[in-house]
């Protein structure tokens, strides 16, 4: 790989290989995530999961398409940093429903990441606008940048009382549930919390990385409010799938490649269920971005 220049002492310079080596990043979070196996309910290297409308093959094209605007997310963060954060959300919306339609381009119209385009369009954005500030790029200074960025959103959109509701606005009437919207407001606490911690402690005890991975994504699972199973399977879906992550956990969670056995179980039990945790896929893309975001020197 090519040595990454220090930050460019002319402000108007856009650091262009910089951006790309970000980008990269967060490409190889959504192939990571994407071919981790075995995930429950989740498309994988294995099987479709609990879907019958998407396959690995549509992740891979679709990560590809995105990977080419996120370097857009994080120019238009650079480009507006004398606008408050709260103002910026609303010029990243075109930006997101372009990438949007590159990703059905590309997968023939299945939605595999566009949970992702919101979050990592978020988080790259946020790099643009401290790197250009000059300041710390790191996965607490990003997430809250992000809920900056996202300030009065879940008021906004999941408060309406329209007579035509969305899937969001629905669970959350009915639910309380925020879903990916929330997560980003409160500045990603299941992350930065949880996951990240978790993650990062497996690892320096010197677990298997894709073990590690395996167990912070149950991790999620077992707390995170996911709108994606509420909506196949109600709050009675949503309730069995974080008790069932949650048991595996307690019992030891995913120590050695023999605990894969209660995965695959659990992948079926989710298949049969018809629920895919596709919004803890989604935190857990975020986990393993933040925790490789230390990699590109700047």
């Amino acid at each position: 790989m090519m040595p990454i220049p220090a930050n460019p002492t002319n402000a108007s310079i856009q650091p262009q290989s910089l951006y790309d080596a970000w980008a990269d990043l967060a490409w190889r979070a959504m192939l990571t995530e994407v071919n981790l196996s075995p995930k429950p309910g989740l498309v994988d290297r294995l099987n479709c999961g609990a879907h019958k409308d998407m396959a690995l093959a549509d992740f891979h094209r679709s990560a590809e398409a995105i990977r080419h605007w996120l370097p857009r997310f994080m120019e238009y963060g650079a480009s507006c940093t004398r606008l408050p954060p709260e103002s910026v959300l609303a010029g990243l919306r075109p930006l997101g429903m372009a990438c949007e339609a590159a990703m059905f381009r590309a997968t023939a119209g299945v939605n595999t990441h566009k949970g992702s385009i919101f979050s990592l369009g978020l988080l790259c954005a946020a790099i643009g606008r401290l790197y250009q500030l000059r300041q710390p790029i790191a996965a607490e200074t990003l997430c809250a940048t992000a809920a900056d960025f996202c300030r009065g959103l879940t008021t906004r959109e999941l408060r309406q009382n329209n007579l035509q509701l969305t899937a969001g606005q629905r669970l959350y009437q009915q639910l309380g549930l925020t879903g990916a919207r929330g997560e980003a407001e409160a500045g990603y606490p299941l992350v930065i919390r949880h996951a990240l911690p978790h993650y990062r402690a497996l690892l320096a005890q010197g677990r298997d990385p894709e073990l590690a991975l395996l167990d912070t994504l149950l991790l999620l699972m077992s707390l995170n409010g996911d709108t994606n199973v509420a909506s196949r399977g109600g709050a009675d879906g949503l309730r069995w799938l974080q008790q069932q992550a949650a048991f595996l956990l307690h019992q030891g969670g995913i120590r050695t490649p023999d605990d894969l056995v209660y995965l695959h179980r659990f992948d079926q039990q989710c298949i049969e269920r018809n629920l895919s945790p596709g919004g803890s896929a989604d935190l857990l893309i975020v986990t393993w971005f933040l925790a490789q975001i230390s990699q590109v020197n700047h």
